[in-house]
């Protein structure tokens, strides 16, 4: 039985938003840089906390799955995940709100004129994943399997097993893009590196000062404790998380550093049920279970785990449809981990394209008829 395909948006970058660049699509998001007349506008009609002249974009997510760097797609035209989009929106937008109100830092977010829609303001990123472990587990796990006690700079003790809760949350950054021409940093994405690495090429992450490493040390600490404290009330473990930040200006032209992309959804952290783990079992609650389906689903997982085998990874994501049941599965994993953070039952859009184009049409003034 197909499911309705115009209950899942999975094209976001052919959307008829006014806009006189091109539309960047990343693996989930797509994003519309407004024109300088529609930013300077909406910031005068909506009041934004930002100076007169910056640029505004329009962020609109995604039903896609995306896995070891590919997209999966189901059966009978079902090519995205019913529900995953407005999940991975609510929760980050639970969690930014938390995080202002706990006084951490602002995000890069304006208004959410839609469950699959942000206005977003510039920002500069700053060019590290910023990734924090309170378990071993996943590529830290694999390291030190194989031996290797240095992690990011931090020695690890011998004698961890696997899964096993760390003394203290540690802080293991990975490069965002590729850095070029950095003394002791390969040239490639999401690559390890180490406190010290950030500090001698504190220019070419974007940093500002050593004080702002401190900063965003002090952010990514504090807001994964905000995370692991309010999940570890609904029984859930918050395991390891990736953050994102960047420097954006206020209305008053002061520089802040600030959260940005998505936080403490399944796409970018592990969380494990509580339950299970008290009874020795793993019981994934992220997008962490999917991706083991996919290694025990095909005969070679070396290819989902081999960079060198990329083309072939390719191929099995385009020639592969997974079954519909696998793709509701992750859906209810989204769903049900969003309305147990936020609380209340996600209200699922019957057509969200349609949807998102009549609100920036009506609201905002930002459709191409």
């Amino acid at each position: 039985m197909p499911y309705e395909s115009n209950k899942v948006l999975a094209v976001n970058d052919d959307l008829p938003i006014r806009t006189d660049k091109a539309v960047h699509s990343g693996k989930v998001r797509s994003v519309y840089w407004l024109t300088a007349a529609d930013s300077a506008r909406l910031i005068e009609q909506k009041g934004y906390d930002v100076p007169a002249d910056t640029p505004l974009a329009i962020m609109v997510i995604s039903d896609r799955i995306s896995a070891f760097d590919c997209i999966w797609q189901g059966e009978n035209g079902l090519n995205g995940v019913p529900g995953k989009g407005a999940a991975l929106n609510a929760i980050s937008n639970h969690w930014f709100k938390l995080f202002k109100e706990k006084g951490l830092a602002d995000s890069h977010i304006l208004d959410v004129p839609h469950p699959f829609v942000w206005i977003v303001q510039k920002a500069k990123p700053v060019m590290v994943e910023a990734i924090a472990r309170q378990y071993i587990t996943g590529s830290m796990w694999r390291a030190y399997s194989k031996g290797e006690r240095d992690f990011c700079g931090i020695t690890l003790p011998e004698g961890l097993k696997k899964d096993q809760k760390l003394d203290e949350v540690l802080i293991t950054p990975s490069t965002k893009g590729v850095l070029t021409g950095l003394e002791g940093v390969p040239e490639a994405d999401d690559v390890n590196v180490s406190r010290a690495d950030l500090e001698r090429h504190l220019n070419a992450f974007n940093f500002r000062s050593i004080s702002d490493i401190d900063l965003y040390e002090k952010l990514l600490k504090e807001g994964f404790a905000v995370i692991s404290d309010a999940l570890a009330e609904q029984d859930q473990i918050f395991v390891d998380t990736k953050f994102e930040f960047g420097y954006v200006k206020d209305a008053s032209g002061q520089e802040k550093l600030i959260y940005m992309d998505e936080v403490g959804t399944p796409d970018s952290s592990r969380i494990w049920d509580g339950e299970a783990h008290r009874n020795g079992k793993i019981v994934e609650k992220s997008k962490e279970g999917f991706r083991q389906w996919l290694l025990n689903h095909f005969p070679d997982p070396d290819i989902l785990l081999n960079k060198e085998r990329m083309p072939e990874r390719f191929a099995l994501a385009r020639d592969n449809k997974l079954p519909t049941e696998v793709m509701m599965d992750i859906s209810n994993t989204y769903v049900g981990i969003a309305e147990t953070i936020i609380g209340e039952k996600l209200i699922l859009s019957d057509n969200p394209r349609q949807e998102v184009i009549n609100i920036l049409r009506d609201e905002y003034q930002l459709i191409v008829n």
